[in-house]
C-alpha cells in the first residue's frame, strides 16, 4: 500500500452518538481507528431545534460508561451536546471533523476510503451516518421555493407570519406549538385523521387542546397540493382550499443516504422500508467487512433505532471484527 494512505484497522463514517460508541468499542479492544464526520461533532443533534427536549431520559443516552447528568427529567439539546463533548474527551477519540467521505473502493481484504482531505486504508468499515441529511420531499409544485424549510431551528423568524406546518409527529408538533407561542399564525396539515399516538405524552394533550380552542388551525386527512408566493393549496375532505401563507415548515421526516450504501455494494431489501441487508447480531452487511450501526440499519423505518437501543452495536461489531482478525 502506498505511503500516502493512512492505514488502520477500522474506519467509522459518522460522528454521532452511535459512531462515538463504535469508536469507544474499538478503543477498548485495541483496534486502530478513526471517526470521519462531515460536520460538527454529533452533527445531527447540533442541527436539532435550539429548545428541543429529548424523549429519552439521560441515562438512556449514555455511552462509554460516562454518566449523563441532566438538570431536567428529560435532557435538552444543549445538555446532550455538552455530554457528547465530554465523552469524546474522556475517551480521547480520534475524530476528524468537517471531513466528508467522497468514495470507497474495495481493495483486497480491506477498503480504500477517499475523503475531502486524504486517503485511508482499513480492514473494516462501520457506517453510522444516521438519516438527518436528506429531507423526505413532498414532491409538489413550489417545494423548492426559499420560503419552504425542511429544517427548523428557532421560532423568532416566524413572528407575525402565516405559517403552514406539514406533519403530525413530534417535530411538527413541537414546531407548531413553539411558533404559535412566539407570535406566528399557525396552520397544520396532517395526512392522518389525528395527531400521532407516538407524539411525546406530555406534549400531545397540549397540541390537541390548542387545536380544539382554535389557537392552531388544523386540516386532517389533508395534503399540500401546491405552494405559491403568498398562498398554499390544500386538498381536504371538503375539497381544495387555498390559505394565506408566508412560510412552509415541512416536518416530513428524513431519509438515509441510500445512494451511498448502494455505491458500497450494500443491498437494500425489496420491501417498502428498503432495509439494508445486514446480520442483526453482528451488524455485518452482505459485503464482508462493512458494518452498519444505529438508525441507518432500519432503512426507511427511521423510528426503529434510537441511541438507547443501538448503543451496543459497536460492541457487536467489534466482537465480529476480533473474531475475523488474523
Amino acid at each position: 500500500m502506498s505511503d500516502r494512505f493512512e492505514q488502520m484497522d477500522v474506519l467509522i463514517i459518522g460522528g454521532g452518538p452511535i459512531g462515538l460508541s463504535c469508536g469507544i468499542a474499538c478503543r477498548k479492544a485495541g483496534l486502530s481507528h478513526a471517526i470521519l464526520e462531515k460536520g460538527a461533532l454529533v452533527n445531527s443533534l447540533y442541527n436539532y431545534p435550539l429548545n428541543m427536549t429529548f424523549f429519552s431520559t439521560s441515562e438512556k443516552l449514555e455511552i462509554g460508561s460516562v454518566p449523563f447528568i441532566s438538570h431536567n427529567p428529560k435532557p435538552t439539546r444543549d445538555e446532550a451536546l455538552e455530554y457528547y463533548r465530554r465523552v469524546a474527551l474522556h475517551w480521547t477519540l480520534d475524530i476528524r471533523l468537517y471531513e466528508k467521505v467522497v468514495k470507497v473502493t474495495k481493495e483486497g481484504m480491506g477498503f480504500t476510503v477517499h475523503s475531502s482531505r486524504k486517503d485511508y486504508a482499513c480492514r473494516s468499515l462501520i457506517i453510522s451516518t444516521g438519516f438527518y441529511d436528506l429531507p423526505n420531499l413532498m414532491g409538489i409544485a413550489g417545494e423548492g421555493m426559499s420560503k419552504v424549510h425542511h429544517y427548523y431551528k428557532e421560532p423568532h423568524p416566524y413572528f407575525g407570519q402565516d405559517i403552514l406546518v406539514v406533519g403530525a409527529a413530534n417535530s411538527a408538533v413541537d414546531v407548531a406549538l413553539e411558533t404559535m407561542r412566539k407570535g406566528a399564525r399557525v396552520t397544520m396539515v396532517v395526512r392522518e385523521d389525528s395527531i400521532r399516538e407516538t407524539v411525546k405524552y406530555w406534549v400531545r394533550p397540549d397540541i390537541e387542546n390548542r387545536i380544539k380552542e382554535g389557537s392552531i388551525k388544523a386540516y386532517f386527512n389533508s395534503t399540500v397540493k401546491a405552494i405559491r408566493e403568498n398562498e398554499v393549496d390544500l386538498v381536504t375532505p371538503e375539497g381544495m382550499v387555498s390559505i394565506r401563507n408566508d412560510f412552509v415548515l415541512a416536518m416530513t421526516g428524513y431519509l438515509p443516504d441510500f445512494q451511498f450504501l448502494k455505491s458500497l455494494g450494500v443491498l437494500l431489501g425489496d420491501d417498502e422500508m428498503l432495509t439494508p441487508v445486514h446480520d442483526p447480531v453482528t451488524m455485518e452487511t452482505n459485503i464482508p467487512g462493512i458494518f452498519l450501526a444505529g438508525v441507518i440499519c432500519g432503512g426507511m423505518q427511521t423510528n426503529k433505532w434510537f441511541i438507547e437501543n443501538s448503543r451496543d452495536h459497536g460492541d457487536r461489531i467489534v466482537a465480529r471484527i476480533l473474531d475475523k482478525k488474523p
